[in-house]
């Protein structure tokens, strides 16, 4: 089983990439963060400013974990916000492979799949290698669950214990509407509840969606037992059709 594998969707998995791969990529971006700073620091005014403030915060890992709107909305690149219990603070996105994005602040990373689900970790509380949902992917679009129980096969890769492709139950349950404040913004979002059932395994995931667009701004989710991951989207990331 290789580390960091991912699923394209409804069944179909990403060419794996290898550790040497990740540390290229991760060090192309610390590159592409340097070069941009040359390019900002060239210009003036509050905005460019606050473009230098926030990729400086970046590649240092020291980034003020709670950015204002102002400076998220200066800010060309898509980010988000999360918390494991040891790492908390802003990534912003490093990578699209075909579907599999990758989230970056200094050594952290996280590997987000479609539908905005954690399948890796770098430098996290806890180490996931893979996460990868077998068959229909519910969550590329949350709205077309409906009102009923929906059941997903997921398997993990957790090095820690040497734990590879433990099989892991979903029951996946729509839940009331809620108001969640983001950035001072009050968003009317539909929460989603899943239990996750497994050897060794129980856990809850909580996803918060707009029902008009799909968005999936804020959720919490199941790392490895016991240690669980919450993520708010700041700037969403939209990918562009190819």
């Amino acid at each position: 089983m290789h580390p960091f594998s991912c699923p394209k969707g409804r069944g179909e998995r990403h060419a794996p990439l290898s550790a040497i791969g990740a540390r290229r990529r991760l060090a192309l971006f610390r590159l592409f963060l340097v070069a941009l700073m040359a390019v900002l620091m060239a210009g003036c005014g509050v905005t460019m400013q606050t473009g230098i403030d926030m990729v400086r915060g970046v590649a240092s890992g020291r980034q003020d974990p709670s950015p204002s709107a102002a400076q998220v909305a200066a800010s060309p690149y898509a980010s988000l916000m999360m918390d494991d219990g040891r790492v908390r603070g802003m990534l912003v996105l490093g990578n699209d492979d075909a579907g599999r994005t990758s989230w970056h602040s200094g050594e952290h990373i996280l590997f987000l799949c479609e539908g905005g689900q954690v399948c890796g970790t770098h430098q996290l509380a806890a180490r996931l290698d893979d996460m990868r949902i077998e068959g229909h992917n519910p969550f590329i679009d949350l709205r077309t669950a409906g009102a009923g129980a929906v059941t997903v096969q997921r398997h993990y890769d957790w090095p820690d214990g040497h734990r590879y492709g433990i099989p892991v139950t979903g029951t996946l349950r729509r839940g009331g509407a809620e108001t969640v404040e983001i950035l001072g913004r009050d968003r009317q979002l539909v929460r989603y509840e899943e239990e996750l059932r497994g050897p060794g395994v129980e856990g809850h995931n909580t996803y918060w969606i707009d029902p008009a667009t799909g968005t999936l701004w804020k959720s919490r989710q199941l790392v490895t037992p016991g240690v669980h991951v919450d993520i708010v989207q700041l700037k969403p990331y939209r990918r562009r059709s190819p």
